[in-house]
């Protein structure tokens, strides 16, 4: 297949291609639409092909947001951006990169999420690389594609725990897309550079094997050791054809994310977004909330509803930061309540996973609470008792937080910091409005899910979305800048840290915890800075200089306009 590669003279950058007529245009990456130039529709045996008007990218970008305003359901609008992403790249980034508030949530959360179960009937062109459980044998022949040869970044799911939606399938391609997608939108990463990948272990949706439509491979869901396997086989494959790249698991369910999290991040650089990233953009905002409140770190008190991967992921986030702040990993433990299902994790509970234990709180300190059962610590029970300073929630269990709860919680505190965090919308622990009512404004609130604005003491105040994409856009940059050969704990904390310090309340404490969207590329920068900055010091990254950093960054950030193009005869 013939290739392109980028050219700079005299500081003015161009592109080489030996690519012509439908073969250049065919090229999301490479195709300008009506924005080629005469010369280069000459060049390119492009006359015909396109129509005659000579457009520009202003003009493509107006073109291409009115007839998405034209789209009648959230749907059709994901389908529209989709096929634009297959079509023309540049347009899609130039597109989504103006209009990032508005777009971000059609082409990740919450949209992505009905996506993902409608994708064997939206699938429209090939993007990225279905590996299939029966062709495990062909891995390494399938990522020898040429294609593949600039990937820096992947993003992998297996489908199985799709935000609060449970098993998709193959449908859950969505979710790799949609990550990377922001990647480049949010931290300028070249989209070149990206693969996303969907491992096919099967499904144990019956509507999705039932769906003659369905796309995917219908049998039911591998487990086990051929499980285990067959994830081995990927990643040595991965590991192999792509040594410095950057593996980001995503969407795995609760018995295999931390599993495998904890099997590979000492052997290349990878990290669970569900699990670290979303610690991290937590607990940004809540430095930020603290900042607000007066309350240190150290002296929250914690519950966490959701015990699972990400719940325990975030706890341990903010313990590292507790104990960066001065405490002992013992004292820092006290301040958290974790309730999963079976009620507070309490130590020598049966089922207690092996990342839930460090949360477990000592029986002989809840033995004399006042419970409403007996036998049973409830998440009623745990607010009762303990009088949070700081509710997180990430149990997918829509309307937890109910009103007794919140106004139970905001009684004994001046300015409770309450995060329903599970997506998508309709999973969320308790609506932003109710629980500024419940709590006459005195709350801080920080949704996993786009709310939009609410009503704060009489005026209208944008609630902050806790998105991953704060975060992750940033670590891949700062992680990929400087070829880290491993992903930390710290680094994390350092990008939680840079987060919180672009917060606007840090100037004003009625302002939002997290800048606004259209801040996102500076503020995935400094992010990046932070986390090239930790891998360096760790010895865990090329040895650059520190202070030629920022702008070694900064040249790994593409941006999406067109640039001339020149046709030359083989590369």
């Amino acid at each position: 297949m013939p290739r392109y590669q980028y050219k700079e003279i005299d500081g003015k950058k161009y592109l080489e291609t030996s690519l012509s007529d439908y073969s250049l245009i065919s090229v999301p990456l490479l195709n300008k639409g009506m924005a080629f130039s005469d010369e280069e529709r000459k060049e390119f045996n492009l006359y015909g092909l396109i129509p005659p008007h000579q457009s520009n990218l202003t003009e493509q970008r107006q073109r291409s947001y009115q007839a998405l305003q034209r789209k009648n359901t959230n749907l059709e609008k994901y389908i529209y951006l989709r096929d634009l992403q297959d079509s023309n790249e540049t347009l899609f980034y130039s597109l989504l990169s103006e209009y990032i508030e508005e777009l971000l949530p059609l082409v990740y959360t919450p949209v992505v999420g009905e996506a993902c179960e409608m994708f064997s009937h939206i699938y429209r062109r090939p993007r990225g690389v279905f590996i299939t459980y029966p062709n495990r044998d062909y891995i390494d022949q399938t990522l020898k594609n040429i294609r593949f040869d600039d990937v820096e970044a992947i993003v992998v799911s297996d489908g199985e725990r799709i935000l609060g939606l449970g098993d998709q399938g193959a449908g859950g391609m969505g979710i790799p897309i949609g990550k990377l997608s922001l990647y480049t939108a949010c931290a300028g990463i070249h989209p070149a550079t990206t693969l996303p990948i969907l491992l096919d272990t099967g499904t144990d949706n019956v509507d999705r094997i039932n769906d003659p439509l369905y796309i995917g491979w219908r049998h039911t869901r591998v487990r086990g050791q051929e499980y285990d396997d067959f994830l081995e086989q990927f990643v040595t494959a991965v590991h192999k054809r792509f040594p410095h790249v950057l593996l980001q698991f995503e969407d795995f369910a609760q018995r295999n994310a931390y599993p495998l999290l904890e099997r590979y991040r000492d052997r290349l650089c990878t990290f669970n977004d569900d699990i670290q990233g979303t610690a991290a953009v937590t607990v940004g905002a809540l430095l930020a909330a603290v900042d607000v409140t007066g309350v240190p770190l150290k002296d929250q008190r914690i519950v966490v509803v959701g015990a699972g991967s990400a719940g325990c992921g975030i706890s341990h986030l903010i313990l590292n930061a507790m104990v960066q702040q001065g405490l002992t990993e013992q004292e820092a433990r006290r301040h958290f309540y974790l309730v999963d299902r079976d009620g507070l994790l309490v130590e020598g509970m049966p089922d207690l996973k092996p990342f839930q234990t460090l949360f477990a709180q000592d029986r002989n300190a809840v033995a004399n609470w006042k419970n409403e059962n007996a036998s049973f610590i409830g998440f009623t029970d745990v607010v009762h008792n303990v009088r949070p300073t700081l509710l997180i929630g990430v149990s997918g269990q829509a309307g937890i937080f109910t009103e007794n709860i919140v106004r139970e919680m905001a009684k004994n505190v001046e300015r409770p910091i309450i995060f329903p965090l599970s997506n998508p919308t309709d999973h969320c622990e308790a609506k932003p409005q109710d629980i500024m009512n419940w709590t006459d404004g005195r709350a801080i609130v920080g949704t996993g899910s786009p709310f939009g604005t609410v009503t704060r003491n009489g005026k209208p105040f944008h609630i902050d979305q806790t998105n991953n994409s704060y975060i992750f856009p940033g670590v891949g940059l700062g992680l990929i800048s400087v070829k880290a050969k491993r992903v930390t704990d710290k680094m994390f904390l350092m990008a939680a840290q840079a987060l919180a310090a672009c917060s606007p309340a840090k100037s004003d404490k009625n302002a939002n915890l997290l800048p606004p969207l259209k801040q996102i590329r500076e503020v995935s920068y400094q992010v990046a800075l932070a986390v090239a900055t930790e891998a360096i010091n760790e010895g865990l990254a090329d040895p650059i200089p520190l202070d030629q950093l920022p702008n070694v960054i900064k040249n790994k950030m593409w941006d999406p306009v067109y640039l001339p193009y020149k046709r030359i005869e083989s590369i």
